[in-house]
């Protein structure tokens, strides 16, 4: 694996390279390092080197190893972007600073109760069920409109839509779905494209990447 220091500047100027090919800045495009299974250990170098935005799936993850690095670097940013379940909810409010999983009424509620109560009201993405998969998260696309409206009547803050691809597929035509769904309900952000599809999805719009083994090397 390379050093994490070297393998961070190869994503960098890789994003830059696709953003260049699509007429965008590369400003524009957030990098998000999922450090999930990987130990605090391993996240330091990253920040040493200069990340400062990581993403975390699970809450009880993030709850374990996230507190110690914050109180050591106060500038750091991190989102959740794997599945929330509703009664974790006021411990991800606690623990994150933006959540990518928002996509289910019940999920709307729950938030909208914890963000309240914390007095922190963190942005969120709607993640949408992009292939129709059974077995993935996310909202249908038939379902979106109604959810869009139910969080912003909850007064929640959403900034954009967030997919995952079906696997071993192409998934260009997912992210310029999501891109368009986005445009369609006046939403400014897209949360889109992993290690393997990033540069696709900056070339199709993405404002977030969550990026995981490119930077941390394969999950043990």
């Amino acid at each position: 694996m390379t050093d994490p220091a070297t393998a961070l500047s190869d994503v960098r100027n890789r994003i830059a390279h696709a953003a260049k090919i699509a007429r965008r800045s590369a400003d524009d495009v957030a990098l998000i390092a999922v450090s999930k299974t990987h130990p605090a250990e391993a996240i330091m170098p990253l920040i040493a080197a200069g990340q400062r935005l990581f993403g975390e799936n699970r809450v009880q993850e993030a709850a374990a190893k996230w507190p110690a690095l914050r109180e050591a670097h106060p500038d750091l940013s991190l989102h959740l972007v794997g599945q929330l379940q509703s009664n974790k909810a006021d411990e991800a409010v606690a623990l994150f600073d933006c959540i990518h999983s928002l996509d289910r009424p019940s999920l709307v509620t729950a938030l909208a109760r914890a963000m309240d109560k914390a007095g922190r009201h963190l942005p969120c993405f709607v993640q949408v069920n992009i292939g129709a998969e059974e077995q993935k998260g996310g909202c249908a696309i038939a379902d979106l409109p109604a959810l869009l409206a139910q969080a912003r009547g909850a007064d929640l803050n959403v900034i954009g839509l967030m997919c995952v691809p079906p696997l071993g597929i192409e998934p260009a035509p997912f992210f310029a779905l999501l891109d368009k769904l986005a445009a369609d309900h006046g939403l400014r952000d897209r949360s889109m494209g992993m290690s393997d599809d990033f540069e696709t999805a900056v070339m199709l719009g993405a404002t977030h990447v969550r990026v995981g083994s490119a930077l941390f090397g394969a999950r043990s």
